[in-house]
């Protein structure tokens, strides 16, 4: 718990006071201070010692642009290998759907494309981390953070992120499938209903990703997000173009990066995604030999 407390203190300073606060960190790392027992979770754990990685599960990271479709492999990756998927776009939902005192500020700033602060996206983190190390819960990925640079510091400072898997996709495909994105207001699921089918041109691949149509009962009940027009779409990916090279460059020294072209939609890009990180889909499996 104290770690996460470092997390809120942290995201509140300087860039120089990030860089003191690392140092004291590892100090307190050493390993003459480290009890025996390992914790419940590595951020919570970060005073005691991090867990070599053949004591945990997975710590990844999913970086890519907004739309592109990170929550829907991180999630799941999250059920193939047993590990929670922590997803900060959901957290902010969360937040908003609440009546807690940060839901009118955030509101406001969702509904401008603005990419929320990193002290209130930490904040948020923070108690999903303080509920996970409450559960008992050993790795993650975490999806939609760390956007940028003072993030990523704040993170390696309290744990070992082993991979980070950095999703693309072409702009103009990204435009058309947050267009197209639906929910529906009764049951709660989302939908898509574009239908995007982009013909080889420029020396860039074709790509088809069909429509994930909801039952007929859902069809009168679609909502759009009130962030999903085309101007917030557009200056969404412009701040995060922006902002996240640092973050792949951050990465990227430390050789942690595996950038992965979506070939498609899901059916195109699972198999191709598990076959770069060498995993394999029992379930896929029997329903393909089935």
């Amino acid at each position: 718990m104290a770690a996460v407390q470092r997390l809120l203190r942290a995201a509140a300073s300087s860039s120089s006071s990030v860089a003191a606060g690392r140092r004291r960190m590892a100090t307190s790392l050493a390993p003459e201070q480290t009890p025996a027992a390992a914790p419940a979770f590595p951020f919570a754990g970060a005073e005691r010692r991090r867990r070599p990685a053949h004591e945990r599960n997975v710590q990844w990271v999913f970086l890519g642009c907004p739309g592109v479709g990170k929550g829907t492999y991180a999630s799941r990756l999250s059920r193939l290998l047993g590990v929670p998927h922590i997803a900060t776009g959901d957290l902010v939902r969360d937040e908003l759907a609440s009546t807690g005192p940060d839901a009118v500020q955030l509101k406001e700033i969702v509904n401008q494309g603005k990419l929320v602060s990193d002290e209130i996206i930490i904040n948020l983190l923070s108690k999903r981390l303080k509920k996970g190390e409450e559960k008992g819960e050993s790795g993650f990925i975490l999806d939609g953070f760390p956007r940028t640079v003072n993030q990523a510091e704040i993170l390696d400072g309290v744990t070992d992120i082993d991979m980070v898997v950095n999703l693309k996709l072409r702009e103009d495909i990204i435009v058309q499938k947050c267009l197209g994105r639906r929910i529906c207001s009764q049951c709660g699921k989302n939908f898509n209903l574009a239908c995007i089918d982009v013909k080889a041109e420029n020396g860039l691949p074709p790509i088809y990703m069909s429509p994930l149509l909801p039952p007929n009962n859902c069809m009168s009940k679609l909502l759009t997000r009130d962030d999903d027009t085309e101007e917030v779409v557009r200056n969404r990916l412009r701040i995060y173009n922006k902002m996240s090279q640092p973050v792949e460059d951050f990465y990227q020294k430390q050789g942690k990066v595996l950038e992965f072209d979506l070939p498609g939609g899901i059916p195109e890009s699972w198999p191709k995604l598990l076959d770069v990180l060498n995993l394999e889909d029992q379930q896929e499996m029997k329903l393909a030999a089935a």
